[in-house]
C-alpha cells in the first residue's frame, strides 16, 4: 500500500490534512542544519517535554518523548507488568497492547463493550466486578479505537477510585483525545497511579515520523526512565516538527477537527440511505466511524476488498477484535473531503457486490 501514491487512506486513522507550514519549515531547518548528526536527548527535547505537559494541563507531572505512543505502551507494559500479573482492557481494544502484555507472561482479561446493551462503553461497575487480586494494570483507550466512545467525567472518577483501591496502574491511552467532544484526563483524579499516553500521529498528522509521549508523576517517570527501548532519543527532526505543531495548534487544528466532523456527517448521511448497514456510534469522539454490516449479508473483508479495487483503503473489524470483528468496518475521516465523497459514492454499489462476494479472511492487517 505504501507504494501506491494515489491510494486514499481511510483505514488507519492517519491524518491527511495538509501540515502547517511552520511544522514543515522546522523539520526542513533541522535537516538543512544537519542536526541529525547528533543523538536527541534520551527522554526528548526539553522544550517539547514542557510543551506536552502544558498542552495536557498536567504541569505537576513530567513527560518522556517516545517513538510514537506505541513505543510508550510497549515500554509501560514491560516496566509495570511481570509474569502472572493481570491487565484488564476492553473488547474491542487496540490489540498490540494486549500482545505486549502477554509477551511478558501477563494475563489479559477483555471486557465486552460491543453492543447497544453496553452503549459501546465500559461501565465502571462492570470494571469493578472484574478486578482480581492480580490486576496490576487497567488499560483504557479513551476515546476508544475503533468505537469512538469516551468516558464522562463521573465515569473517569469512578474508574480512578477503583484503580486506587486495587493499587493498580491506570494506563489511559489518549491518542484520539483531540477529536473528542468532551475528554477527561484520569491523571487529574488519580495522579499517583495514572500513566497517560499521547500521540502526535493523529492530531498533527505525522504518523510516519513516530512521535509520542508518556506523562506521569515523577516517581513513575523515574521508573520508566531506567531502561527505555530507545535510550538514544527519538527522531530529532520529528521532535522539531512536533514543537512547532504545538505552538501553532490553536490556529491549525480547528480546521482538521471541522473537516473530520463534516466528513463524519457525510458518511453518516450516506449510510442512512443504505439498507442493512448502520453507524452505531455517532458522533464519534475519534477521527473515524465504525459501520456495522453484520445484518446485511456481506462481510467486512468483502467491503475492504471491493473498496481497495476502487483505490480506497478501509479497515476490517478483525484488526481490533477476534470476537466482534466480523460485524463492522472502520472508516478514517481526517482526510480530504474529496476522498470521503468518493467513498460515499462507491459505498452503495460496494455493499451490493459484497453481499454476493462474502469474502472471508484477512485484509489489511498491518
Amino acid at each position: 500500500m505504501a507504494n501506491r501514491p494515489d491510494l486514499m487512506w481511510l483505514g488507519r486513522n492517519t491524518n491527511h490534512i495538509s501540515t502547517h507550514p511552520a511544522v514543515r519549515e522546522a523539520m526542513l531547518d533541522s535537516i538543512r542544519s544537519e542536526e541529525y548528526h547528533i543523538y536527541a536527548p534520551p527522554y526528548g527535547l526539553q522544550e517539547l517535554r514542557q510543551l506536552v505537559v502544558d498542552e495536557l494541563g498536567l504541569n505537576d507531572m513530567s513527560a518522556i518523548i517516545t517513538d510514537g505512543a506505541v513505543s510508550g505502551l510497549y515500554h509501560t507494559c514491560h516496566t509495570f507488568l511481570k509474569p502472572g500479573d493481570g491487565l484488564i482492557t476492553t473488547d474491542p481494544t487496540w490489540e498490540w497492547t494486549v500482545k505486549f502484555a502477554t509477551s511478558i507472561g501477563a494475563m489479559v482479561k477483555k471486557l465486552n463493550i460491543y453492543g447497544t446493551e453496553f452503549d459501546y462503553r465500559l461501565n465502571p461497575v462492570r470494571l469493578d466486578a472484574a478486578i482480581e487480586s492480580n490486576t496490576r494494570c487497567i488499560y483504557l483507550i479513551d476515546p476508544n479505537n475503533p468505537l469512538g466512545t469516551s468516558f464522562t467525567e463521573s465515569e473517569i472518577r469512578d474508574i480512578c477510585d477503583i484503580a486506587r483501591v486495587q493499587k493498580s496502574y491506570l494506563i489511559q491511552d489518549c491518542t484520539y483525545r483531540d477529536f473528542s467532544h468532551d475528554h477527561h484526563l484520569a491523571a487529574h483524579y488519580y495522579p499517583e497511579g495514572t500513566i497517560t499516553m499521547w500521540s502526535f500521529s493523529k492530531w498533527l498528522g505525522v504518523a510516519g515520523l513516530r512521535v509520542g509521549a508518556i506523562v506521569a508523576n515523577a516517581d513513575l517517570i523515574e521508573r520508566l526512565s531506567f531502561a527505555p527501548p530507545n535510550i538514544l532519543g527519538s527522531n530529532i527532526v520529528a521532535q522539531r516538527g512536533a514543537i512547532e505543531g504545538l505552538k501553532h495548534k490553536s490556529e491549525w487544528f480547528p480546521k482538521v477537527l471541522a473537516t473530520t466532523r463534516a466528513n463524519q456527517l457525510m458518511v453518516f448521511n450516506q449510510v442512512d440511505q443504505i439498507s442493512g448497514i448502520t453507524v452505531p456510534v455517532y458522533p464519534s469522539d475519534g477521527n473515524f466511524l465504525i459501520l456495522e454490516c453484520s445484518n446485511a449479508g456481506e462481510t467486512p473483508e468483502s467491503i475492504c476488498r471491493l473498496m481497495d479495487e476502487r483505490n480506497i483503503m478501509v479497515r476490517q473489524g478483525s484488526y481490533h477484535s477476534k470476537q466482534f470483528g466480523n460485524r463492522f468496518i472502520k472508516v478514517s475521516l481526517s482526510v480530504p473531503k474529496e476522498w470521503v465523497e468518493k467513498f460515499c459514492h462507491c459505498l452503495p454499489e460496494v455493499v451490493k457486490q459484497a453481499r454476493i462476494l462474502k469474502l472471508e479472511g484477512a485484509e489489511f492487517l498491518g
